[in-house]
This record gives structure tokens, C-alpha cells and sequence, in this order.
């Protein structure tokens, strides 16, 4: 079984990230130093602080916090959405010094759009015979450019699919991802970077709920920013990221 399933995880981050955002607010319009400053916002609870430079839009200082994803079972369909933000890091496998030769049989990873899946067994099995002449034809061009490893790789990967997993680390400071669950968390996001986005909000959310405390598409803060665009779903949208965030930031 070649078929691989989306898997997140939160590597990294900003120590104390809403303590750092405290303080590089609170720098702004203070006299003291950074280490009088440091005490003070350690000794005391940021978060209604926090909270409220979030709903008034002040956001330059949450740019001080950084988190760094670790992502697989994602498509190459995805990696060419995700790389469009581009005020992150991104670090991706490589099918140029990566092989996807096949072994055992066993062909490349793959995903499988649920859409197809909704369609029956039968459409499943011939997703996964296409993926399997896919191999054929990568393994082919291999042999036929030598076997040279990397020097073959890179041109027998022009046949491979949007469907080839991929796997990437990924790093964002915490007003880009505030903008990519806008955009990404949203219902006219597509599929697979929509279910991404919403694995990640879920992380951010259990180690900085008050920077996150509104994250999520643009009608759960108001109305829908499609207009005519919109997928008509917006209260249960909304009724989504209200458990979203009643489950993993734990604010009221």
C-alpha cells in the first residue's frame, strides 16, 4: 500500500511566545530596561494583554514568535500552494537526490483525493493502478538515462504526479500564519491544504491560544470576505472553530 495520510507536528517554536509578544509590544512605550521589563511581564498573567493587541490588530509584535512544522502525506499539488506564502522558510524533499525507484513492488507515495475515494472501491483501485504504470514509466526512464542517481532522478521525476507525496519542514512567524488560516482554513481553500491548515491550528492553539484566539477563515470574525464567493456555510463554519478552540486553546 503506497497510499499515505497527512501527518503534522509542531518541532519547534518561540519559547514563550506570548511572553515574548508582551514584551516587544510593551518595549514600544516603555523607559525601562529589558531586563526590568523581562521581570515584570514574567511575574504577571500576558494573557488579557495578549488579547487585547490581538482584537485591536496591533500585530507587528506577534512577528517575534516563530513556529516550525514538520509535514508528510502531503501531495506536490499542496507543496505548490503552500509555497505561494511567502514569508516562510520552507525545507522539502528532494526528488532529485531522493529516489522514488520502486521496491518490493511497491510503488511511490501517494495521495488519494477523498473525492475519488467517495466514488467506490472500484475508482479507488483504478487511481492505484494509474499510480502503478506511473512507476513503470519513472523506472523506465531511469534505466534508460543511465542509472546515475541524482543526474537520472532529476529528469525521470518530469513524469511523476501531482498525487507524489511530499514531505517538508516549514517555519512561519505568527502573524503569517494568522493570515494563512485566513485564507487556508477557509472553505474555498482547496481540500488538502484546507484539513493542513487546521492540523496546524490545532498545535498553535495548545502553545498560544491568546496569539491565536481569533485564528481561522474570515467569517468566524465577522462577515464572510467572499461575498458572492462564499460557500453559503458560514454558521457551520463558525460552529467548527468554536470547538476547534473550545478543544485545544481552552478559551471561553
Amino acid at each position: 500500500m503506497s497510499e499515505v495520510k497527512l501527518h503534522v507536528e509542531l518541532l519547534s517554536y518561540t519559547p514563550n511566545p506570548e511572553e515574548v509578544v508582551a514584551m516587544a509590544a510593551k518595549l514600544c512605550y516603555s523607559s525601562a530596561d529589558i531586563d526590568t521589563l523581562r521581570e515584570g511581564i514574567a511575574s504577571k498573567d500576558q494573557s488579557k494583554f495578549i488579547s487585547k493587541l490581538v482584537k485591536m490588530g496591533h500585530l507587528s509584535p506577534i512577528e517575534h514568535a516563530s513556529f516550525t512544522f514538520g509535514v508528510e502525506g502531503v501531495s506536490r499539488s499542496l507543496l505548490a500552494q503552500i509555497t505561494r506564502h511567502r514569508i516562510a522558510s520552507f525545507s522539502v524533499k528532494s526528488q532529485r537526490y531522493v529516489s522514488e525507484r520502486s521496491e518490493d513492488g511497491r510503488t511511490f507515495n501517494y495521495i488519494i483525493p477523498e473525492s475519488i475515494k467517495a466514488l467506490g472501491q472500484t475508482y479507488v483501485d483504478k487511481f492505484k493502478q494509474q499510480m502503478a504504470i506511473i512507476q513503470s514509466w519513472y523506472d523506465e526512464w531511469v534505466q534508460l538515462l543511465g542509472d546515475k542517481g541524482e543526474a537520472s532522478n532529476q529528469d525521470a521525476r518530469f513524469v511523476l504526479p501531482n498525487a507524489a507525496e511530499t514531505k517538508f519542514l516549514v517555519t512561519m512567524n505568527a502573524r503569517e500564519l494568522l493570515h494563512f488560516f485566513s485564507l487556508r482554513c477557509c472553505n474555498r481553500a482547496q481540500w488538502e491544504i484546507r484539513n493542513l491548515a487546521k492540523e496546524m491550528l490545532k498545535l498553535v492553539l495548545q502553545v498560544a491560544p491568546n496569539i491565536f484566539m481569533n485564528a481561522g477563515p474570515g467569517c468566524i470574525r465577522g462577515a464572510c470576505p467572499e461575498g458572492e464567493m462564499s460557500c453559503g456555510r458560514a454558521d457551520e463554519v463558525r460552529r467548527e472553530f468554536e470547538r476547534i478552540h473550545r478543544e485545544y486553546g481552552g478559551l471561553k
